[in-house]
């Protein structure tokens, strides 16, 4: 399995220890990649590359994973890499956030901008099927996913002032000053985190020519 923006090498550890799998992680941050190599098991590969040139020979992986990653790298080059890279046969997993998770995520209420601003970098799901079907990836399954979690005032405060998502970098700093002063009033002692998330999947195409972009839902209400 190759984790592409493996970051602090969480997934690619559960992958490693829950799905005991041979994994490679591959992330642009040289910190991120120091963190990740101390947190791993033995046996897990990380190397440093970007997810639009991979550092790895044709067909050596049996599955790549984009895992919150999509939106940040040019997925025209990105997904005809993982299938370089992919083994005939071999699979694709997306995992990001559906577009109604950014309605309803629980930093919307003090920074206004977030929704928007997100909603125009995160894919789609149908987006999703039609780059993977031009990067020879054949019919793409489609499931949502939605669960929540609570986390404490000060956790969410520490979140907030240590500008815990690249979607912060975005907003101006007006809206930044402002919406802290606003948590730092408001929240309540304990918040609930409410999440929207979508996985697509797919196989590397056996006949390029005949790609199949349907969306095929494997659970109710997708």
């Amino acid at each position: 399995m190759l984790d592409v923006g493996c970051g602090t090498g969480a997934l690619a550890a559960a992958l490693a220890e829950h799905a005991h799998a041979k994994v490679w992680g591959v992330e642009p941050s040289e910190a991120m990649r120091d963190v990740a190599r101390a947190r791993l098991p033995r046996g897990v590969g990380v190397r440093s590359g970007r997810a639009e040139s991979l550092p790895f020979r044709d067909g050596w992986f049996d599955g790549v994973v984009f895992s919150l990653v999509a939106h940040l790298v040019d997925r025209v080059r990105a997904f005809p890499e993982a299938a370089r890279v992919l083994a005939p046969g071999g699979r694709i997993v997306v995992a990001t956030f559906a577009h109604a998770h950014f309605e309803i995520y629980w930093l919307a209420r003090y920074f206004p901008s977030i929704a928007a601003i997100d909603r125009a970098r995160f894919p789609t799901e149908d987006a999703l099927a039609g780059e993977l079907a031009v990067a020879g990836f054949g019919p793409v399954r489609s499931e949502r996913i939605s669960s929540s979690y609570a986390i404490t005032r000060a956790h969410a405060l520490e979140r907030i002032r240590g500008r815990h998502i690249s979607t912060f970098d975005l907003i101006s700093p007006e809206e930044l000053e402002a919406g802290t002063r606003r948590a730092e009033r408001e929240l309540p002692d304990e918040i609930e985190v409410r999440l929207e998330q979508v996985v697509v999947a797919a196989a590397q195409s056996l006949d390029a020519g005949t790609n199949d972009t349907t969306v095929v839902p494997t659970s109710p209400g997708v």
